[in-house]
């Protein structure tokens, strides 16, 4: 991989079924959202809603064991949900799914229909490679609140992910910083599916093959690698 990614023996202790799933991308053509990404986001919460058969997203055994992790690293799971739980509930509104970008429209579709969380980062905003830590408390994790640049730091003991400059995402997977996220200059990108037992390994691959199929899709020529999983 070109671009490293790292996961500390800590994180590995609290959550052993962890597995994770790199997708590497360049030469991707971003820009705003367009009929045929729209058109996935709404065929993902028609999968969603079938694979839920009625239940909550929280009652699905993935999302179960994701709450279980945020409650032993100290994150209330019911007030700050995994993102691919926080994902579902807004595709089951009316409202349904925000469109965002070409890219994270893409990642948002497969996070949705395969209800696994899915990130998405601009490669060039990122200082070296990222690592999945459990935070000293002291980090900084730089953020917009209220239209202006704030600078949080997560709970000691918390899991986030960081680069050489701080924070990236808070509490494992719930809000990705501003300084990393997929803009419509963004031309490429790591995107990092996450998954926990009980989901089968087999199928976060296979969330991670479709998400490919649609990046080439939608930059023909861009060069894409999905690599094992970690």
């Amino acid at each position: 991989m070109t671009f490293t990614l790292t996961v500390s023996d800590e994180v590995r202790a609290l959550a052993p079924g962890f597995t994770h799933v790199a997708v590497e991308a360049y030469g991707l053509v971003n820009g705003p959202s367009t009929e045929g990404t729209s058109a996935l986001l709404d065929d993902a919460a028609r999968r969603l809603a079938g694979r839920l058969n009625g239940r909550a997203p929280h009652e699905d055994p993935h999302m179960a064991a994701w709450r279980e992790v945020y409650t032993a690293f100290g994150s209330k799971p019911s007030r700050t949900r995994n993102s691919a739980e926080a994902l579902a509930r807004r595709a089951l509104t009316d409202a349904g799914l925000p469109r965002i970008n070409v890219l994270v429209d893409l990642y948002n579709a497969m996070s949705v229909a395969h209800l696994i969380p899915v990130g998405g980062e601009d490669i060039e905003r990122v200082s070296g490679g990222m690592r999945l830590v459990r935070a000293a408390g002291d980090e900084e994790f730089v953020t917009v609140t209220g239209g202006a640049e704030t600078v949080e730091h997560p709970d000691a003991g918390e899991v986030v992910w960081r680069d050489e400059a701080g924070v990236t995402c808070r509490r494992w997977n719930w809000r990705q910083g501003p300084r990393t996220r997929l803009t419509e200059e963004s031309t490429s990108a790591i995107f990092l599916l996450e998954g926990l037992a009980p989901m089968p390994v087999a199928e976060t691959g296979a969330a991670a093959a479709e998400l490919a199929e649609l990046l080439e899709k939608f930059s023909p020529g861009a060069r894409v690698t999905v690599h094992a999983p970690e």
